[in-house]
């Protein structure tokens, strides 16, 4: 899948079936408990959350139509009797749980407590007087089967504008000729020579405060920061020792050096929007840059190099 709202909308339904599966099988076990004692309640519910070895819940328990919690709570196969009477009427999820299906999940939310992400799964639930209860299970997100990754690459242009009160200002900046600027030849060549020969699949230009940082594929959780006197001398190329261009990467060796130097027309072509930094990464194919409003832009290698001069200075800001 290439959307990521496509995505994580399959995860969920993936969650969902996962946690019906199992929230059902406690309903089914526990049903016939509602107007019993909360003790016989607490113990038959700890027991049934024990059978479900798959299902790690982090909360477990049980409430009335109005919202008063009736059971324990079930935490880690534990009873805590603490919680027992407390009203969860204004939880968000409570509010409109008689308008929701039998079993629903809600919205996961960042739980004020631990300041994790969570989401609750709720199953309605009817004692031999048709009087609604309900079957409330707490889960940190980590406890769940999320099995996806977002993988596939971005296949158009994005703009995300920055902060508004440096657009307010731009025209009264100027860009002011950084020391990188003054060496952009050199430092464009020892790049392409790390990209191409030497193994870094993403390198980001700071063209305003000189320096760059490099992402070498045999160490590619830690990044490389270089101040301006190591990249503009080639010497820092013996730092990365060979390696073949990497297999699977989404830009030819040949394009290489056409992005860099357009890097250099933007950086030029206007002395009040100007780029500030840009990147390039050959495994995703994705070059992302930074103008003088703070405006973001990102998008294919191909798409980059035929876009002319005229787009950015409309779209730059």
């Amino acid at each position: 899948m290439s959307n990521l709202s496509e995505i994580i909308e399959a995860q969920e339904q993936s969650i969902n079936n996962y946690l019906q599966k199992n929230i059902q099988f406690m309903a089914d076990s526990i049903s016939y408990l509602l107007d019993g004692s909360p003790e016989t309640l607490n113990q038959v519910l700890l027991q049934t959350v024990k059978k479900i070895p798959d299902c790690k819940t982090q909360v477990i328990y049980i409430a009335n139509e109005e919202g008063i919690q009736i059971s324990a709570n079930i935490i880690n196969h534990k009873i805590d009797d603490n919680f027992r009477g407390q009203c969860l009427a204004n939880r968000p999820y409570f509010k409109e749980i008689a308008q929701q299906p039998d079993f629903f999940i809600s919205e996961i939310y960042i739980d004020q407590r631990i300041k994790r992400p969570y989401l609750t799964a709720v199953k309605r639930l009817k004692n031999a007087q048709l009087e609604n209860y309900y079957l409330i299970a707490d889960f940190d997100l980590v406890n769940l089967p999320v099995d996806t990754m977002l993988t596939e690459p971005m296949h158009q242009w994005r703009q995300i504008k920055g902060d508004p009160s440096i657009r307010k200002t731009l025209f009264q900046q100027t860009r002011v000729t950084s020391q990188m600027d003054l060496e952009l030849e050199k430092v464009m060549s020892v790049m392409e020579n790390l990209i191409v020969e030497r193994g870094i699949f993403h390198a980001k230009l700071h063209f305003s405060s000189s320096r760059a940082t490099l992402w070498d594929i045999r160490d590619p959780l830690c990044y490389k920061l270089h101040v301006l006197d190591e990249i503009i001398n080639p010497k820092v190329c013996l730092a990365y020792s060979n390696y073949h261009y990497p297999k699977g990467t989404l830009v030819d060796t040949k394009k290489i050096r056409p992005v860099l130097e357009r890097f250099i027309q933007l950086r030029f072509a206007d002395d009040t929007i100007y780029l500030r930094s840009a990147s390039i990464n050959i495994m995703n194919g994705l070059i992302g840059l930074n103008f003088s409003c703070d405006g973001s832009h990102y998008m294919p290698v191909d798409e980059f190099l035929n876009r002319d001069m005229n787009f950015w200075f409309g779209d730059a800001c």
